[in-house]
């Protein structure tokens, strides 16, 4: 019998950034590996050229990000049973919240057993959320939690709601830490590579440059950026050498721009748009900002403690798993968050060489349990337990 698995999630790129490692182990198990996402959501020619090697079988489903646009899900939900049916899909491994609940409510729907992973990058409901979020998703994921086989978290807040949860019989939760950091590639460039890097982007010795990656949008907060440029500026900080590097695009790029220049920040604050491989960048950074208001856990901050670069961070579910204030970096209050990371910024500018050592060695040792090696052993043991009860292997 030939053994196929369905992964679902809202977008294209979706795999490119956290599924390829969980590909190439299906693969090596036999399986014939299916990918149903929206592929008219955006994705850079670099990352479709990869995800095309893989030698996957690619589905579009015509999914919305939001639960609320009825009509679009609505279609997506027909074309995922037709997918189902059509290739005799008997696993399902889900990851997104839209994603999550269109294929667990397609097992009520398919008239034979479907064996079904959601991995949860973090629920939307969690300590601190708008009360809508800690009842309506909630209740949902309670209902859906019934045809679930397994529920993988990623951090300790959301492993401990998912252990509350009753999932089918003899159903599993297990925590991961993240998809796995890559620590051959994110690791500290010398002292010459950074150098040279400053100087290619045109910054002197002395300026303090922090960077910020991620997709231009409210959750992940880049307008808080623009606060601390100002307080910054408040606080007396020569901001001829204060810079924030941001990297991503989104849909709030004009929004951003357009507050840099009401706010006269167009010398410090400098948005990036996608790049590629960040690693020259954050690698020769003085922080990393993180000012996130929800972070499942946060594989961009991961990978700049792994670069030996300190995070100011907001603090959140997914930053608590590793930031330790004054150890790796430095943890702000939501609340207060535009001062506090300004604060962190003038503590490191002011740091005398010894201690950004120290604390350089403190942000790589602070990381290590997240390297890819632990997620891929719990996620082998999870599929060869799934490959059991559904083929019998």
């Amino acid at each position: 019998m030939k053994k196929r698995i369905l992964i679902i999630a809202n977008a294209y790129s979706f795999l490119y950034k956290f599924e390829r490692e969980n590909v190439a182990l299906l693969q090596r198990m036999g399986y014939e590996v299916h990918y149903a996402a929206n592929l008219k959501e955006q994705c850079y020619e670099e990352q479709k050229r990869i995800v095309e090697r893989l030698g996957i079988c690619l589905h579009h489903l015509p999914l919305a990000r939001s639960p609320y646009l009825y009509r679009q899900n609505k279609e997506a939900f027909d074309v995922l049973l037709s997918l189902i049916r059509c290739h005799s899909i008997e696993v399902l491994h889900c990851h997104t919240p839209v994603a999550a609940v269109l294929a667990r409510l397609a097992s009520r729907f398919v008239k034979r057993p479907l064996y079904i992973i959601y991995t949860a990058h973090g629920f939307h409901f969690y300590r601190g959320a708008p009360l809508l979020n800690n009842t309506l998703y909630y209740l949902v994921e309670r209902q859906l939690a019934k045809e679930t086989d397994v529920l993988i978290t990623i951090n300790e807040e959301d492993h401990a709601q998912a252990k509350k949860l009753r999932l089918k019989p003899g159903g599993r939760v297990y925590l991961i830490p993240g998809v796995g950091l890559d620590i051959a590639r994110f690791h500290p460039l010398s002292p010459i590579t950074i150098l040279r890097q400053r100087q290619s982007m045109g910054f002197l010795s002395e300026d303090f440059v922090a960077v910020s990656v991620g997709e231009l949008n409210g959750n992940k907060n880049q307008e808080a950026l623009l606060d601390v440029f100002v307080k910054l500026r408040a606080m007396g900080a020569c901001m001829a050498h204060m810079h924030c590097l941001i990297l991503g695009d989104g849909v709030y790029e004009a929004r951003l721009r357009r507050q840099i220049r009401e706010r006269a920040l167009q010398d410090s604050v400098h948005l990036l748009g996608h790049v590629h491989d960040v690693r020259m960048i954050l690698g020769s950074s003085d922080a990393f900002l993180f000012p996130s208001k929800r972070e499942g856990l946060g594989m961009a901050a991961l990978e700049a403690l792994s670069m030996g670069i300190p995070v100011i961070a907001a603090d959140n579910r997914g930053t608590r798993e590793y930031m330790q204030d004054g150890e790796n970096g430095f943890v702000c209050e939501p609340e207060v968050l535009p001062v506090q990371m300004a604060q962190g910024i003038l503590r490191l500018q002011r740091m005398r060489l010894l201690e950004k050592e120290r604390l350089r060695q403190r942000c790589m040792l602070s990381v290590r349990m997240y390297e890819k090696r632990y997620p891929r052993r719990i996620m082998q043991e999870i599929y060869t337990r799934m490959d059991a009860q559904v083929y019998g292997s």
